[in-house]
């Protein structure tokens, strides 16, 4: 049986509390379809090739961590935003977007959930007096050499990531966060871990590491976040009995 639209922005809302987070987008329902629901499509980017995969599909939702409206943006519906916004609205597909909420969601989130994939136990937050923090610190299953864990990290992920090496001491304590999260380095570095792993990496971060002394991972912005939106994405198709798909729109970066 299809779920009512307001039934599954109902869970989606519950489960990750997008009001409490201070975020630079909506997060929930951002460009509305089908009252119901029986086809959903998650993907990490509200893309154009998302968009056309997810029409390819019949999905009538299409659920994903970067979507639409972000602060500082041109209003105008011109160009790229009108053509995606075309796509959505023609085929009647609902756009549901979580951002922040699903960085920091503590089982499903995308921090947690890289967390499980290369097997680092969370002692607490990057934000240690922030209930939500979006980050994590940890520890691994056991030291290593930063070259080693680069190497274990490239094999979850799929891609090489960039190793900023800060002397020749193991791994044993880091703090991670997915996507665009490098100028966390520094919060990272007050908790004394040994390393800190992100999605993408700036100029100063690299000085960062350095006089910090703490290795520095950068591991790609798409590659540290495609799994959050897969496990809300799984846990909504098993809740609600829904026709799923991951579809993953591979991007380097």
């Amino acid at each position: 049986m299809p779920v009512s639209l307001k039934e599954l922005l109902s869970c989606t809302n519950t489960l990750l509390k997008p009001e409490v987070f201070n975020d630079y987008c909506p997060n929930g329902l951002q460009v509305q379809g089908s009252d119901t629901i029986q086809t959903l499509v998650a993907g990490v980017t509200a893309s154009q090739a998302l968009i056309d995969r997810a029409i390819a599909a019949n999905a009538d939702a299409l659920l994903v961590h970067h979507g639409f409206f972000w602060k500082g943006e041109d209003p105008c519906v011109v160009g790229i935003k009108y053509r995606r916004l075309q796509a959505l609205l023609d085929h009647n597909i609902n756009l549901i977007a979580y951002h922040l909420p699903l960085d920091a969601h503590p089982v499903m989130g995308n921090n947690a959930q890289l967390a499980n994939l290369l097997g680092l136990t969370v002692t607490g937050g990057l934000e240690p007096h922030n209930p939500n923090s979006v980050g994590n610190v940890g520890r691994l299953a056991a030291a290593m050499p930063a070259a080693d864990f680069c190497q274990q990290v490239a094999k979850a992920l799929g891609r090489e990531p960039l190793l900023i090496q800060s002397g020749d001491h193991p791994i044993e304590t880091i703090g991670w966060c997915t996507g665009a999260a490098q100028g966390y380095i520094d919060q990272a570095a007050m908790q004394g871990v040994d390393a800190y792993l992100s999605g993408e990496v700036s100029e100063p971060t690299v000085h960062s590491a350095r006089e910090l002394g703490v290795h520095y991972i950068a591991a790609g912005h798409h590659a540290t976040e495609r799994y959050g939106v897969q496990a809300v994405g799984e846990y909504l198709a098993a809740e609600f009995k829904l026709d799923y798909q991951f579809i993953d729109i591979d991007n380097p970066v």
